[in-house]
């Protein structure tokens, strides 16, 4: 430091005995006011610093404070360099690029929400020698909505649905989510990615063409095309046919935003977070306490987890900001694994069921069986279980599933609410109240896919008979649905599935009434009996 900056630096500074060292400081804090303390006065000797309890050594090497406060390079603009896609200037890419260039809020938003997540995307880029446009695929996905759950079913910012997430060894259960563990997800992605890439001769676009589509689709498009087909010649679900392009588009409004109008947000390019063991199960209220940072943002670093608590068979480790995980290193060292989750001692009563009192207490009997080392259900009246609760309330664990489930589920002035039966399903319930599947589905935190459980009470928004407290779903008669014909379809089959004749069938739908075969796409109409589709 030169005798000049020391100079304008001394009046400045009013470091005494109210200014007291904390062993919680980074390394570089720590530094600096070493360095602070050793140019108060010229000559100042160890002891002199004027900071209560123990004296800070003069540092061995003075600190460059200018240095200090320079930022970190920026990513977004570093990513250019590592780029490595083909890229070709289409109609669907040029279509792409103009909704980015008018929608800059949107982009403003997306880099905004990803600068967690990218430095360790880009990092794992870098490792493995992959294209760094690939960090771009997120935005593309799920633009980087680390809780995203779409109609397909696929779930976090990689956007894996439940089979493919498994494949690639990413744990599903009540308490945790691979798909949505940032560490995990993004492994699996980079995984699936280099599969896919091998997989089809090394050709990234059809790649990246197979991640949003299958693998299967892609190489039937490449048969039908013949060998040494690119993407470009293929014919693909148009959703691929765009998603393709899309990348390639927001890859090439990266490299040059200015040129465009557009200013892109700052990302460091270096870590945001650090990986904390914490050898156990812990309550993430507990644990957002000790390091200092809110719950919600401790749940968006760590979207995996489901609950109010970490699982207990793990994954043991949180990502916490770099600057907070020596506090949370600090406090799990002074915390027993034993005071880590609030436990509730409940004495079973006569009739009581294993299953009664995990819905009660909202865990599932596997945890509960676990948590009191049980091998089946049998419980006697008069003894204890151990139940693990939350420490606080549930607004302090607002970005769990269950408190995310529940806003969505909130009921407005027009909601009905449904409880379901043995028998029913999204499907029936949405054509029984005049909504659209995937809106019954969006409303209750599902995709149309999934499996309902009997005694769930679903919200319907704007539902014939909203007002009353519960429909005990009657059923209306007829409904007029659309169908859309899908590969393997007939009209024997389709009559089949829905419990209509063949007749029935080319009488409503005079376009394919002389049709010898059905065609993927095409549309039908129906109209059908929903008492009969369930049996009855």
């Amino acid at each position: 430091m030169s005798a000049k900056y020391t100079a304008k630096a001394r009046p400045g500074f009013m470091l005494g005995a109210a200014f007291r060292y904390d062993t919680r400081m980074t390394g570089n804090t720590r530094t600096l006011i070493a360095t602070c303390a050793f140019v108060l006065a010229p000559g100042v000797t160890s002891g002199d610093t004027g900071f209560a309890g123990t004296p800070v050594q003069p540092p061995a090497a003075i600190l460059d404070v200018e240095a200090l406060g320079a930022p970190a390079p920026d990513l977004v603009t570093a990513l250019p360099a590592g780029y490595a896609l083909p890229f070709r200037e289409t109609r669907s890419v040029a279509v792409e690029f103009d909704w980015y260039v008018r929608h800059p809020d949107y982009l403003d938003r997306v880099f905004k929400r990803g600068r967690p997540y990218l430095p360790h995307i880009v990092a794992s880029l870098r490792e493995r020698g992959m294209p760094l446009e690939l960090a771009l695929l997120p935005i593309v996905e799920s633009a980087f909505d680390p809780f995203a759950y779409s109609h397909g079913q696929a779930a976090g910012i990689w956007q894996f649905i439940p089979a493919t997430g498994r494949h690639f060894g990413l744990d599903q259960n009540w308490w945790y989510d691979g798909r949505r563990d940032v560490l995990e997800s993004t492994r699996a992605a980079l995984d699936y990615l280099q599969r896919l890439h091998r997989m089809f001769d090394g050709d990234w676009l059809l790649a990246i063409a197979a991640y949003n589509s299958g693998e299967g689709n892609v190489r039937r498009a490449v048969r039908r095309a013949g060998a040494g087909s690119t993407f470009w010649e293929l014919r693909l679900p148009r959703e691929t046919e765009a998603y393709v392009p899309r990348l390639l588009a927001l890859a090439r409004l990266v490299a040059a935003p200015q040129d465009f109008g557009i200013s892109l947000p700052y990302v460091a390019d270096q870590p945001y977070f650090a990986v904390v063991e914490t050898g156990s199960q812990i309550d993430l209220a507990l644990a957002a306490e000790m390091a200092e940072i809110g719950t919600d943002e401790l749940y968006r670093l760590n979207p995996g987890f489901n609950r109010w608590a970490t699982p207990p068979d793990g994954p043991h480790r949180l990502l916490v900001p770099l600057a907070n995980a020596d506090l949370l290193h600090s406090g799990l060292a002074g915390l027993p694994a034993d005071r880590r989750v609030r436990w509730h001692r409940y004495r079973i009563r006569e009739g009581d069921t294993l299953s009664q009192i995990a819905a009660a207490h909202d865990i599932t009997i596997g945890a509960l069986r676990e948590a009191n080392g049980l091998r089946g259900s049998a419980i006697r009246a008069g003894r204890h279980l151990m139940i693990p609760t939350a420490s606080a309330g549930q607004d302090a664990y607002r970005l769990s599933a269950d408190s995310r489930l529940a806003r969505k589920t909130a009921a407005r002035a027009d909601t009905l609410h449904y409880t379901v039966h043995a028998g029913d399903s999204l499907w029936e319930i949405a054509r029984r109240h005049d909504v659209s599947t995937r809106q019954l589905a969006k409303w209750n935190g599902m995709a149309p896919r999934d499996t309902l459980r009997v005694g769930r009470r679903l919200v319907i928004h704007g539902a014939a008979g909203a007002g009353q407290a519960d429909s005990a779903g009657m059923p209306s008669t007829q409904r007029r649905i659309s169908y859309t014909v899908r590969r393997g379809d007939s009209l024997a089959k389709i009559s089949s599935k829905f419990r209509v004749s063949v007749a029935q069938l080319r009488r409503w739908n005079s376009k394919v009434a002389g049709q010898e075969y059905l065609y993927p796409g095409q549309r039908l109409v129906m109209y059908i009996d929903v008492r009969r589709q369930s049996g009855g």
